[in-house]
């Protein structure tokens, strides 16, 4: 498994349209088995994202997919600071069958 944990900021009051291009970009994608988006409680102009994938190649190979590539654009636009906090291995997740909650 291939674990990632990426922060981005964005400028003042884009955080919901940057979230909305992940969304949008980062549905059904072939490997990831967990694309978490959170909002920073302490910054609102931060997003945390932390991604869980089959392999390092299913996170790669999602990068070439056209929903994606089309996202990269739009959302580097609103992107001030982009940093990949760290890359991790998952080895469980207890969690599985409870998420997402129930809107």
């Amino acid at each position: 498994m291939f674990g990632m944990i990426v922060r981005i900021e964005v400028y003042p009051g884009k955080r919901d349209e940057m979230i909305g291009i992940l969304e949008e970009s980062a549905r059904n994608l072939a490997g990831c088995l967990s694309y978490v988006v959170a909002k920073d409680e302490g910054n609102e102009d931060a997003i945390w994202i932390t991604e869980v994938w089959e392999s390092a190649k299913s996170h790669d190979d999602s990068l070439a997919l056209p929903a994606v590539k089309a996202a990269v654009p739009r959302g580097r636009l609103l992107v001030t600071r982009f940093e990949k906090v760290a890359v991790t291995t998952p080895v469980w997740n207890g969690a599985a069958s409870a998420w997402p909650p129930a809107s």
